[in-house]
């Protein structure tokens, strides 16, 4: 109709305005948690009762490196921006082979018009343990595939020979699904754009644990900003499921002797798992 907005004329204004919400919350903007339930309410009432001291929302950040345990939360907040932005044909995607045919030849940010192939995932699709990473690189811009460079061998070493399992037995997948020049952080309109797909890809697989390979991966999953060197080898959440942090396979290569706090973390996500240590 004469007037009525194109489909790319309102993508960009909803990359606009997560662009300005991600920019508000950078600031210090407070995002409104949603009301507890009933039965929340209840049991937060009879904590006080009991005397029990209210836990705040903690981040992990103080907790020791290395130290496992409880579940560390961050701090409530409301819906993630990625449902917000995300397309109704993201939200009806019922496998990920309908989720990557509604992404289709992706020209939703700038990312597309520097990538030579959309990296969409790669696993098991119900499986148990999921992989996240940033983004890809040269030789993962080039197959299609994540973590196929050097990284990608050592994080395959670290499944098959450290945690005894097959590559395919678990998912991989990225932040973003296209190689940003230079192997830059992606930026933030370019994260309104693809962290959609994989919140979809997690909800769709229902991993029982998701290990964050690096600081950006973790933060973004989280939506905080604590450093990954004091996130590390503790437990965190997205949605209900379990979350570990720990170092980037690419930090790694450069900083071997971390290997061993990475193989920490990695045992107590065999122990969450059940598997053998």
């Amino acid at each position: 109709m004469p007037g009525e907005p194109t489909d790319s004329a309102a993508r960009e204004v909803l990359r606009n305005l997560r662009a300005q919400l991600e920019w508000q919350r950078d600031c210090g903007a407070v995002w409104l948690p949603r009301p507890p339930s009933s039965a929340a309410a209840r049991s937060e009432r009879a904590r006080r009762t009991d005397g029990e001291p209210v836990r705040g929302g903690a981040t992990g950040g103080g907790a020791p490196a290395g130290g496992g345990g409880a579940v560390v939360r961050a701090p409530a907040r409301s819906a993630s921006t990625a449902d917000l932005f995300a397309e109704r044909g993201v939200r009806e995607a019922a496998t990920l082979d309908a989720l990557r045919a509604h992404i289709g030849d992706c020209q939703r940010c700038k990312l597309a018009g520097g990538r030579t192939t959309l990296v969409f995932g790669v696993g098991k699709p119900d499986a148990d343990l999921m992989f996240v990473g940033e983004g890809p690189g040269h030789d993962e811009d080039l197959q299609g595939e994540p973590f196929v460079g050097r990284a990608g061998q050592l994080l395959t070493e670290i499944i098959s020979k450290g945690m005894k399992l097959r590559r395919q037995d678990v998912y991989i997948a990225n932040v973003v699904k296209c190689r940003p020049p230079g192997n830059r952080n992606p930026e933030p309109d370019e994260i309104t754009s693809c962290m959609p797909f994989l919140s979809r890809q997690i909800e769709i697989v229902q991993p029982r644990v998701i290990v964050a390979l690096g600081t950006f991966a973790a933060q973004t999953l989280l939506e905080i900003k604590t450093p990954i060197t004091r996130m590390r080898g503790t437990w965190q959440e997205y949605r209900g499921v379990k979350v570990m942090p720990t170092f980037h396979p690419a930090y790694l290569l450069r900083n071997p002797a971390d290997k061993r706090l990475v193989w920490a973390d990695i045992k107590l996500v065999m122990a969450e798992l059940g598997l053998p240590v």
